[in-house]
This record gives structure tokens, C-alpha cells and sequence, in this order.
């Protein structure tokens, strides 16, 4: 078996199992192996340890669930390359389980700037009837002729519906992957017009994208109201795993089908290529796992509004007389922020 690793063949097959790497590997291979794995264990603890400072320290929302979703980004992808990087033939189902959560990320960073206004009513309270840009990208980032959409009930609906239906498309588009995958019709990296891979990868990239549109959409209005809230380092944080994964995936993807990574026994070429972007996932999620902790370590205290203009105070100070003085918050925002 060792002589087969030697030999140029043996680097076309599959990737070789964990006991084939345990059994040819070498002191600087071990020590990488150690050292991504060390990373990997406590970016997920800190990780941990900040779920239970959410869970301690934040009052109960749907906005603390949504924080506790985006936050686990990084770990998530970190582990599931940390298993991919000790069991290769395992890439597949790992590369589907990161897609999967991160996909459920971009919807929950939606809503996430949604709850930082409040809430959905506090939301439309707001911004109701304000003319939102819809030439962003990255679908219709060149449309500039495009008009501006006041927002609404309804134009909220939509933009929720364009991350949520990325959410739901692509586990199931993911699913008959792996069941494809069993009966021998999709060949992971095959651009075939006769092979699944082909046609499952344009309809999962299709609907992530246009997924990606209507963050981009909200982003714009609330990059300035929501300063407060570090809404523009967490957007950067959220395009950070984004690029990394994706972009970056490709890009070695690229290289692999030009010939620049070649195979190295007893990786083949594009196991070789897959086992390259997970060491760097491993290293970038660490660092984005660290970063992240700093801009979403924070306390909020339900005292008053933030950021409701006059007008929207005055109307809930009139509907607190209207209610026998008892005060109906229509637009709950945080106030003060303490950095811990």
C-alpha cells in the first residue's frame, strides 16, 4: 500500500482514508495536523464561551437566536474542515454541512438587522414609505436605471423571502447530491453536461446569490442607522466567510482544473486542492472566530429608544396617553452598549 502512494497512479484514485494518512505521516505533516487541530478546538470553545455569555448576559430575544446562528459561522466551517482535513473522503458531506449552515446564516443576518431596528413592526414604524436602492449587488450592481422601492409590509416580505428561499433550495438541491451521489451519477468536480454535479451547482450558486441581494438591499439603508450597533463590521465579518468559502474555493478549484496544483501522493489533484483550502479555512475562521467576539461581546439594556426620530417618539408618547398612561413601545432598540 505504501508503494502504491509512490507511484504516480495512485495519486488518480480516491483520496485516501484516515488510517492511510496515520500510517505514511511524517513529524512536519503531524505538527500541522496538531497545530490546525489545536485552533479548531479552541475556536470552538470560545465560541462556546460566548454562546453562554449571550445566553447570560443578553435578554431574551429573537435577536440573542439570531446572534448565537451568525456567530457560528466560523467554528462550524472550522470543524467541518478540521474532519474533512483528517478524513479526505469525507469533503463531500462536510463542504454540504458548512454550505448548509452558512446559507441559514445569510437569512438570519437579514432578520438580524431587522431585530436591531426593534423588530418587524419597529422596522416598518421606521422606515415605511422610505425609497430603498435595489441596483446593488450582487445581481444589479450595473442596473442603475433601476428605480427605488419604497419599503413596506410587503417589500419586507420579499427581501425575507429572497434569503429563505436559499435556506430551504439548497439543503434539498444538496440532498439529491448525496443521493446521486450513491447511485454514480455525480462525480464531485465534473463539469459533464450529462453529470448531476453540473447542473446542481448552477442552481445552488444561482439561488445563493440571489439570496446575497437582498442583504445588500438593507445593508445600504442600515450601514447608517444602525452605526451603533457595529452593523458595518458584522456585514464585513459575514462577507469575510463569505468570500473566504466561496471565492476562495473556487479560485483553487481554478487552479486545480488548469494544472497549477498537481497531484502529490497520495492526494490526488483536486483532493490535494480541497485539502489545501481547508487548512487555510481552518487558520482564517480562527482569526474571523477572535474578530467576531469582539464586535458581538456586548450588553443591551431595554431602557428607551435609539435612533427613533421625534416624530416616532412623539407618536408613542400621544399613545401612552391613549392608553391610560401605560407606554407602548412600538420600536424597542437597544441603547446603550457596553463593552465588556
Amino acid at each position: 500500500m505504501e508503494q502504491n502512494f509512490i507511484q504516480p497512479p495512485g495519486c488518480e484514485g480516491d483520496p485516501p482514508t484516515a488510517e492511510q494518512i496515520l500510517h505514511n505521516i511524517d513529524i512536519p505533516t503531524s505538527t500541522l495536523y496538531g497545530v490546525l487541530t489545536m485552533m479548531t478546538v479552541l475556536g470552538n470553545l470560545v465560541y462556546l464561551e460566548e454562546i453562554v455569555y449571550l445566553l447570560s448576559k443578553t435578554p431574551f430575544s429573537y435577536k440573542r437566536t439570531t446572534y448565537i446562528w451568525i456567530t457560528g459561522a466560523p467554528p462550524v466551517i472550522a470543524a467541518t474542515s478540521c474532519i474533512g482535513l483528517w478524513i479526505p473522503r469525507s469533503t463531500m458531506f462536510t463542504d454540504f454541512t458548512a454550505s448548509i449552515y452558512f446559507t441559514i446564516c445569510i437569512h438570519k443576518f437579514l432578520v438580524m438587522m431587522v431585530e436591531e431596528y426593534g423588530g418587524e413592526e419597529a422596522f416598518i414604524h421606521r422606515l415605511h414609505g422610505v425609497p430603498m436602492k435595489i441596483s446593488t449587488g450582487p445581481c444589479c450592481c450595473c442596473c442603475l436605471c433601476l428605480p427605488n422601492i419604497p419599503m413596506s409590509r410587503k417589500t419586507l416580505t420579499v427581501l425575507k423571502s429572497g434569503t429563505l428561499q436559499a435556506a430551504l433550495l439548497r439543503p434539498i438541491l444538496l440532498f439529491f447530491a448525496t443521493v446521486l451521489w450513491t447511485n454514480g451519477n455525480y462525480e464531485q468536480g465534473k463539469m459533464k453536461v450529462d453529470g448531476a454535479f453540473l447542473w446542481i451547482t448552477i442552481l445552488s450558486v444561482a439561488a445563493f446569490i440571489l439570496s446575497l441581494w437582498p442583504i445588500g438591499i438593507l445593508f445600504n439603508q442600515a450601514k447608517s442607522n444602525l452605526s451603533s450597533h457595529n452593523i458595518v463590521p458584522k456585514f464585513a465579518l459575514n462577507q469575510s466567510v463569505l468570500i473566504l468559502t466561496q471565492a476562495q474555493g473556487g479560485i483553487i478549484n481554478l487552479l486545480v482544473s488548469t494544472g497549477t496544483i498537481v497531484c502529490a501522493a497520495p492526494f490526488s489533484a483536486r483532493a490535494r486542492g480541497a485539502f489545501m483550502h481547508q487548512q487555510l479555512l481552518v487558520m482564517e475562521m480562527f482569526i474571523l472566530i477572535l474578530v467576531s467576539r469582539c464586535y458581538y461581546r456586548r450588553q443591551y439594556h431595554l431602557n428607551t429608544e435609539e435612533g427613533c426620530p421625534p416624530q416616532c417618539q412623539e407618536q408613542d408618547k400621544l399613545k401612552s396617553h391613549a392608553n391610560g398612561g401605560v407606554v407602548l413601545l412600538t420600536k424597542p432598540v437597544m441603547v446603550s452598549q457596553q463593552k465588556v
